[in-house]
C-alpha cells in the first residue's frame, strides 16, 4: 500500500507567518474525481439491488407483501442509525479512509447478503435486517464524496474546477442513476439464470477493486491533514500551538466534538432546515423515484410493461438533471437552484397527476420534468451542505442530514399507504409526494449562505 505523505507542511509557524494550502495537481484531481464517481456508483449499485431484487427475495424467504414491507421499513430504520453514526467517524479517520470504509463496507455487506440462509423465519429475517442496515455505509458514501471533493476543488490547480465546482461535482453525484441502471440491467440479464444471491456476489467485486484503488492512488486533502494535526496538538495539551498553527493558515480551530459542532448557534439553523427539507423531499423520492412504476400503473392506468420503458426514458432525463443543476448552481447560487428545482418539481408532478396528462407523451414529459427537477438539485445540495460546514464537522453535517432521508422514507411511506387506501394512488401521490416536494423547496428559503464555513476554510474569499 502506498504510504500517504502529509499534504501540507505542519511545522510550527513563525509569528504572524501566513500560509496557504498546497495545491492539488491536475493528476491527483482527476484521480479523485474518477474514484469518487466510481465509489458512489458501486455503492448505489448495492443499495439499488435490494429494491430491484426484493420480489425474488420475497419468494425465497416466504414473505407476504405485508411482511416484505415491514422488513423494508426495519432496514430503513437500521440504515438511518448507521448513517447518523458514520459522519463523526469520517471526520476523525479522514476523507480517504472514510471512502475506503464506506465502499469497503459495501463490498462486505453485498457478500454477506448473498450468504443469509432462508427457511429459518426469525433468524433469517433478523440477519437480513442487521446486514442490510449496514447498507447505510454505501448510502453515506455521498457524504464522503461531498466532503472530499469540496476540499479538493478548493485547492486544485485546475482553474475551471475551482470556478465551477458544482458543475464538475454534478457528474459525480450522477452516480445515483448510474448505480440503479447497473443494478436493473444486471438483474434483467442474470436474475433468471443465476438467482439473486449471485448478483450480490457480483456487487462485491467492483467495490473491492475500488477500495484497492483508493488505498493505492487517492491523496488526502490538505485541509484534513491540518485538522488532524490540530486535533493531535490538542490531545497533547498544546492548545496554544494548535491555535497558532490554525491562525497561520487563517482558519478557526475548535476542539468540540463534530456532532456537537453542527448544533452550535451559527450552524444550528442550517442543520435544522436541511434536515426538514430532506425529510419532506424524500416523500417525493419514495413515491416518484422508488415507486414510480406503481404510480404510473395505479394513478395513470399505464401497463407495467409500458411503465418499465417509460421509466428508462424518464431516468435518462433525470441524469441530465444533475448536470444542469450543478451548472446552474454555479451561475445563480446553489440555494436558489435547490429552491427553484424542488418547487418546479412539485408543480410538474401535480400536472402529471391531473386530468391534463392523458397521452403517453404528456405523461413522460411531465413525469420526466418532475424527476429532472426532483433529483437534479441533489448535485447542488450535497455541495452546498459541504460548503455550509467547516472542516472539523463537514462529514458529520452532510452524513447526519443525509440520514434524514430514512425517516422521510418511513414517514412518507406510512402517509402514502394511508392516503392511497382512503383516496387512491393518484390523490396520495399528489398530497404526499408532490406537496412534500414543493414544501421542501419552500423550506430551503430559510437556509443560510455558507459564510461561516467559508471564513474558516478561505478567510480571504469569505471576506470578499
Amino acid at each position: 500500500m502506498t504510504i500517504q505523505q502529509p499534504a501540507v507542511d505542519l511545522t510550527q509557524p513563525a509569528p504572524d507567518e501566513k500560509r496557504r494550502f498546497p495545491v492539488f495537481s491536475k493528476h491527483h484531481t482527476t484521480i479523485a474525481t474518477v474514484l469518487a464517481l466510481c465509489a458512489w456508483t458501486v455503492a448505489v449499485f448495492d443499495f439499488g439491488l435490494f429494491g430491484t431484487l426484493l420480489p425474488a427475495m420475497q419468494q425465497d424467504f416466504g414473505w407476504t407483501a405485508t411482511e416484505a414491507y415491514a422488513i423494508n421499513t426495519w432496514i430503513a430504520v437500521g440504515t438511518a442509525i448507521v448513517c447518523f453514526g458514520i459522519g463523526p467517524v469520517i471526520d476523525r479517520l479522514g476523507r480517504r479512509k472514510g471512502m475506503m470504509t464506506t465502499v469497503g463496507g459495501t463490498a462486505v455487506i453485498s457478500g454477506l447478503t448473498a450468504l443469509i440462509p432462508t427457511g429459518i423465519p426469525f433468524l433469517s429475517n433478523g440477519l437480513l435486517i442487521l446486514v442490510r442496515s449496514f447498507g447505510g455505509l454505501g448510502f453515506s458514501e455521498q457524504a464522503v464524496n461531498a466532503t472530499y471533493m469540496n476540499e479538493v476543488y478548493q485547492v486544485t490547480e485546475v482553474a475551471d474546477k475551482r470556478k465551477r465546482p458544482g458543475f464538475h461535482y454534478s457528474f459525480i453525484q450522477g452516480g445515483w442513476p448510474l448505480g440503479f441502471l447497473l443494478a436493473s440491467a444486471l438483474a434483467l440479464v442474470f436474475l433468471p439464470s443465476l438467482g439473486w444471491r449471485a448478483l450480490y456476489l457480483m456487487a462485491t467485486v467492483p467495490a473491492a477493486i475500488i477500495v484497492w484503488l483508493i488505498a493505492k492512488k487517492l491523496k488526502e486533502t490538505p485541509q484534513f491533514e491540518l485538522h488532524h494535526k490540530l486535533t493531535q496538538l490538542e490531545k497533547d495539551g498544546k492548545t496554544e500551538d494548535a491555535h497558532a498553527l490554525a491562525h497561520a493558515f487563517g482558519v478557526e480551530h475548535s476542539s468540540a466534538a463534530p456532532l456537537k459542532r453542527i448544533w452550535e448557534p451559527h450552524l444550528r439553523r442550517n442543520t435544522i432546515v436541511f434536515s426538514l427539507a430532506w425529510i419532506f423531499n424524500f416523500f417525493g423520492i419514495l413515491i416518484f423515484s422508488i415507486l414510480g412504476s406503481s404510480v404510473l400503473k395505479n394513478a395513470k392506468g399505464v401497463e407495467l410493461s409500458d411503465a418499465f420503458w417509460m421509466l428508462i426514458v424518464i431516468n435518462m432525463l433525470a441524469y441530465f438533471g444533475y448536470v444542469f443543476h450543478g451548472w446552474i448552481g454555479d451561475k445563480i447560487g446553489r440555494k436558489r437552484t435547490i429552491i427553484g428545482g424542488w418547487i418546479l418539481s412539485g408543480i410538474c408532478f401535480t400536472i402529471m397527476l391531473s386530468p391534463i396528462a392523458t397521452s403517453p407523451f404528456m405523461i413522460i414529459l411531465t413525469y420526466g420534468a418532475g424527476l429532472f427537477f426532483l433529483v437534479g438539485p441533489y448535485a447542488a445540495i450535497q455541495y452546498f451542505m459541504a460548503e455550509c460546514y467547516p472542516v472539523s464537522c463537514r462529514a458529520t453535517g452532510t452524513a447526519f442530514i443525509g440520514a434524514m432521508s430514512q425517516p422521510g422514507t418511513i414517514l412518507g411511506g406510512a402517509l402514502f399507504t394511508v392516503a392511497a387506501a382512503s383516496a387512491g394512488t393518484g390523490a396520495a401521490a399528489l398530497w404526499v409526494g408532490a406537496a412534500g416536494t414543493l414544501f421542501s423547496g419552500l423550506l430551503m428559503i430559510a437556509a443560510k449562505p455558507p459564510v461561516e464555513a467559508l471564513l474558516e476554510d478561505h478567510p480571504q474569499e469569505g471576506a470578499a
